[in-house]
């Protein structure tokens, strides 16, 4: 390593610069800002701009600190998501096996595969400081993954960090690669990793936890309600019914968007014409991700698509962003049909978790469905940004990826962790309160319907708005305004036979 500073002024700027990012103490500010600093502390590597001082305790290099200084954006909590560095360690592990069949010496193509098994484990996460707010291609990402593996692979291989010897980031990690390719690439593996992981189990164990409840439920007879107001009856197992399906539905969405998303853009280089790579390297590397992820991974048909527009997110946003729509009208029901519990509707008993209040004694909140409302305004608002990314395809590239893929694993992430929580601390201890929904049910106006093929809708709706005027009972009114007997009364209003068509 390099014990002095160089002789001119450019590397000792750039350090100042990034203090706040790589040394938060004071005395280490006087330390790496004066010409007297330690040999230990840093090393000096080059990119086409210039020198720059590395940390060296990093394997990142000098691309990597440059776009710290340039991107002092949002902080730690907006850097590159996790899944995505990921998923580049296994495009980059596949392409070095694909480059070692076409020649690349097999020594430098071991210790990269090896470094990238490193990256794709999640043992090199802390030499990923990237933000999210960069180059809308990912370039400066695509340039952090090389950066590490090759010093990792360097390291393996016995030489000095940072010399690019004998494992180059540009030459060897990224060989018949560009970040216009890599970037798309490791979108689509993150994404579809998350899902597989994360957001499908979620919605399934919802989807099952449901079913569970509407066949508990299923011999409950209660109210219907439109418009927020009184209807006729159903079972509260048909009504969890309708959850069911749209939990279902959200599972056959997502699974359809996923075949565009299995598409990998690896292979079309800078504008998608493959320039610098080999016939047949794409249909390998796809093979190898697919092999290595145990996902159906192919390669994009074209190439010029996959780099210069993103439409398959957009379709998987907007599959989520119905998946959220889903979710609020589900938790929004079982959080007012468990409202209370005196004063609500309190037809659903939900489990009690926590406090609710700070200054009410006793209350007791329905957190659970708040959360997930939460969640599903969040990937609405998700879905906007990415549909604003997708449109914005210029010619040859888009140029929104980083930002694209960050919602939509957002989203995935929260819509699958959502689901468990609510199903686990919700909807597995819902209980109905069956004396407050026969209360409801037999005071309800609407039980009228049932009268309608035997008086006429007419004189079913005079009987319905004298009870209500009055304060009265459907039966005690319909007698007395003359329409049919106690006896008739019993015999066609019965809720249990208006569950179905006769």
């Amino acid at each position: 390593m390099q014990s002095n500073p160089p002789p001119y002024p450019s590397p000792s700027r750039f350090n100042c610069n990034l203090l706040a990012l790589h040394r938060p103490h004071a005395n280490s500010k006087l330390l790496i800002c004066t010409s007297k600093m330690a040999g230990s502390e840093f090393r000096i590597e080059r990119d086409t701009f210039g020198e720059l001082k590395v940390p060296a305790d990093k394997y990142y290099g000098a691309q990597t600190v440059r776009s710290t200084m340039n991107f002092k954006i949002g902080g730690p909590s907006e850097r590159m998501p996790i899944q995505v560095i990921k998923a580049f360690g296994i495009l980059k592990r596949a392409a070095a096996e694909v480059n070692k069949e076409y020649g690349l010496d097999s020594k430098l193509a071991d210790a990269i595969i090896k470094a990238a098994d490193e990256v794709s484990a999640g043992k090199l996460d802390d030499h990923f400081p990237l933000v999210v707010w960069q180059t809308g291609s990912g370039t400066q990402t695509n340039m952090n993954v090389n950066e590490v593996i090759s010093n990792r692979a360097i390291e393996i291989l016995g030489g000095k960090l940072g010399s690019k010897d004998p494992v180059h980031p540009n030459d060897h990690v990224n060989k018949s690669q560009s970040s216009n390719d890599t970037f798309p690439t490791a979108m689509h593996i993150a994404v579809a990793t998350e899902v597989h992981h994360v957001l499908l189990p979620g919605l399934q164990t919802l989807h099952d936890a449901l079913a569970a409840k509407a066949e508990e439920f299923k011999d409950i007879i209660k109210i219907g309600r439109t418009h927020t107001q009184d209807a006729v009856p159903l079972s509260l197992g048909q009504e969890f019914s309708g959850y069911i399906q749209q939990v279902k539905y959200s599972i056959e969405r997502v699974k359809a968007a996923m075949p565009r998303v299995y598409e990998l853009a690896a292979g079309g280089t800078a504008v998608g014409t493959g320039l610098n790579t080999r016939i047949g390297f794409a249909e390998k590397v796809a093979a190898t991700v697919a092999s290595l992820t145990g996902l159906p991974f192919i390669t994009a048909p074209n190439k010029f698509e996959a780099l210069a527009a993103h439409d398959a997110l957009v379709e998987l946003s907007g599959a989520l962003n119905t998946v959220a729509v889903s979710m609020m009208k589900i938790a929004n029901d079982i959080r007012f049909l468990g409202s209370g519990p005196r004063s609500g509707l309190g037809e659903l008993i939900l489990p009690e978790n926590e406090p609710g209040s700070s200054i009410m004694p006793g209350k007791v909140n329905p957190t659970q469905c708040e959360a997930l409302t939460m969640v599903a305004a969040q990937v609405m608002g998700n879905h906007v940004a990415v549909t604003v990314g997708g449109s914005n395809g210029h010619f040859e590239l888009n140029v929104f990826k980083p930002m694209m893929v960050k919602n939509v694993l957002n989203s995935a992430r929260l819509l699958g962790d959502a689901s468990v929580s609510f199903t686990n601390n919700c909807v597995v201890g819902i209980q109905a309160n069956t004396e407050r929904i026969n209360k409801l049910m037999n005071e309800s106006l609407m039980l009228v319907t049932a009268l309608n093929p035997h008086i006429g809708y007419d004189k079913a709706a005079a009987i319905a708005k004298t009870a209500h005027k009055k304060g009265s009972t459907l039966k005690a009114v319909a007698v007395e305004l003359g329409y049919l007997t106690e006896e008739q009364f019993d015999q066609w209003v019965k809720p249990s036979e208006m569950l179905g068509p006769k």
